[in-house]
């Protein structure tokens, strides 16, 4: 008979960014760089629903990034640190309250929010991927994958100027 009151894990990781990661980091950086084109493109009234789709696809992503920090706070040795419980909420609250000016019709606004939080990912992720509490591949990772979203959401709101 087994214990299941307790679980031991040895994880080993490599430093390469795994193919999967690959299609499904960047994979969604594509409706950023798509809707900053066409919101520069169409003029309105679609050029402005694209601004609106993009910056709800970037309040999804942050949001799920958000759940990925907590997700992988659950495996981290010696349990939750501080810096993961506060950045996942941090990314939270930039994704929601985007979510909520986007909604209100303060584009500028929500993009700000979004900027800011994916600009904290980008430089996060990467320091949370030396000290173990991320995969090492995120240090490689988010400083190419990320960038795409934030010079998107940039020209984004140049247009909100």
């Amino acid at each position: 008979m087994t214990d299941k009151s307790s679980r031991t894990l040895t994880v080993s990781e490599p430093a390469a960014v795994p193919w999967l990661s690959v299609v499904f980091g960047y994979g969604p950086m594509l409706p950023f760089v798509a809707g900053a084109m066409a919101a520069w493109g169409l003029g309105d009234p679609w050029g402005e629903a694209m601004l609106s789709l993009t910056g709800l696809w970037g309040c999804a992503i942050l949001l799920f990034l958000s759940g990925v920090r907590r997700g992988l706070s659950f495996r981290t040795e010696g349990g939750p640190t501080w810096v993961q419980i506060a950045t996942m909420l941090g990314l939270f609250l930039l994704g929601f309250g985007g979510l909520v000016l986007l909604v209100l019709g303060e584009a500028r606004f929500a993009l700000a929010l979004l900027i800011a939080g994916f600009t904290g990912v980008a430089v996060l992720d990467p320091i949370a991927a030396r000290r173990g509490e991320a995969p090492l591949f995120f240090a490689r990772l988010r400083p190419v994958q990320i960038p795409i979203a934030i010079l998107s959401l940039c020209a984004l709101f140049a247009l909100t100027l």
